[in-house]
């Protein structure tokens, strides 16, 4: 009986170990609680504006809730997955489509048990997010490996058209970030047709060159200015009111915007169209412009002197075919404009535009200078060009 008992003792030893084996083994090498898991911080859109104007740059605009993380944020498709041991060595692959290489990245998970958010390389093709006018979907699939185990999952995006700008998100802990810098973006002294428009305007014989602030008279940037003003006028632009995108979330928030090319192209311009096309041809000719927000509406300011000590501000959705009567309802001047001829109307327009703009400004501008959200005071300056940068022509 003893012997029997023996037996029986050390079979049910043997059988104990080999549970406490296992499950330290289950421990040890399989601690997922769940499987690999694609995550990002804008509710699965991805935005070529905001890709574009940060490529080159150190600014981190989109900002992960989760501080601890690993990787750029810049590249915005991230995983979250779990270490399983102390200095665990992570292999991510991530598979190409129309809007990225296939691309592998490595990382070290310096914690045992511990959640990561990770962050992998994206080798992104620049020309196709360019050319993204219309939202389009693309399953992103990723595999990692860790400790000798290979997880696998794939999510679909939606990549969003390049004129859609990112106004703000809210993250996973439910604050919102105001991401109104990217109106910056859209704001492109490099393009090439500024020169033609340009041309236009010196022949136009209102200003003999663009001198910037090489002159101390403030009249003679305001010259310069108008001259812009003419020539965009002459050009024929029509208002068009289309802002809103196809886009529906309760995550992000974006405003529809014209590119300088799209609104060239389409002499087409609502006052976000028209500021930024503004700021544009002011930065071309060394002029340091402003975009200003106010809830529902945007319009252009500008520094008439090197030190920045005097603002005049544009209505610049008066540069279109717009009714006076709408914007100065009292005075019905409207029936004035007829007989005159098209410079005397441009430049009493440009006169009204300023008038307009400033009374908007001077109503707001406690907010304005606030940091409040939908409210914005942004010089388009070194200092913003240091983190955005614009976007190309198509």
């Amino acid at each position: 009986m003893r012997r029997e008992n023996k037996w029986k003792l050390a079979t049910f030893v043997l059988a104990f170990l080999t549970i406490v084996a296992s499950v330290f083994y289950i421990y040890r090498y399989e601690p997922f609680s769940s499987k690999l898991e694609i995550t990002d911080e804008l509710g699965g859109n991805i935005f070529p504006v905001t890709i574009l104007s940060t490529a080159t740059t150190d600014a981190q605009l989109i900002v992960p809730a989760d501080s601890d993380y690993l990787g750029n944020p810049k590249s915005c498709i991230a995983i979250r997955i779990r270490s399983p041991h102390t200095n665990s060595k992570l292999h991510i692959e991530l598979a190409e489509t129309p809007f990225f290489a296939r691309s592998i990245s490595e990382f070290i998970l310096p914690e045992s048990g511990k959640e990561y958010l990770v962050f992998p390389d994206v080798i992104w093709n620049y020309q196709a997010l360019l050319e993204n006018t219309q939202a389009m979907p693309v399953t992103v699939s990723i595999q990692a490996k860790i400790n000798n185990r290979v997880y696998s999952a794939v999510h679909t995006y939606s990549v969003r058209s390049i004129n859609e700008c990112l106004l703000g998100y809210i993250d996973s802990k439910l604050k919102f970030h105001d991401t109104g810098e990217f109106f910056a973006a859209y704001v492109n002294e490099d393009n090439p047709n500024i020169s033609q428009v340009l041309r236009e305007a010196l022949d136009s014989r209102i200003v003999n060159r663009f001198w910037g602030y090489q002159s101390k008279d403030p009249d003679v940037v305001d010259k310069q200015v108008y001259a812009l003003w003419y020539v965009l006028q002459k050009r024929g632009f029509k208002y068009s009111s289309i802002s809103n995108s196809s886009l529906s979330s309760n995550v992000v928030f974006t405003q529809r915007v014209r590119t300088f090319d799209d609104a060239l192209k389409s002499a087409q311009i609502n006052c976000v169209d028209g500021s930024v096309l503004f700021a544009s041809l002011l930065k071309a000719v060394n002029i340091n412009p402003i975009l200003v927000r106010v809830p529902g509406h945007m319009f252009v300011g500008y520094y008439t002197d090197r030190l920045h000590r005097n603002i005049h501000f544009l209505e610049t959705s008066m540069i279109g075919d717009v009714n006076l009567d709408d914007f100065f309802p009292e005075e019905k001047l409207d029936s004035t404009m007829m007989g005159k001829s098209q410079e005397s109307v441009s430049k009493f327009m440009f006169e009204k535009s300023k008038e307009y703009a400033t009374r908007i400004y001077n109503e707001h501008k406690d907010l304005i200078h606030s940091g409040k959200v939908n409210y914005m005071f942004l010089e388009i300056d070194k200092a913003t060009r240091a983190y955005v940068q614009p976007i190309a022509g198509k």
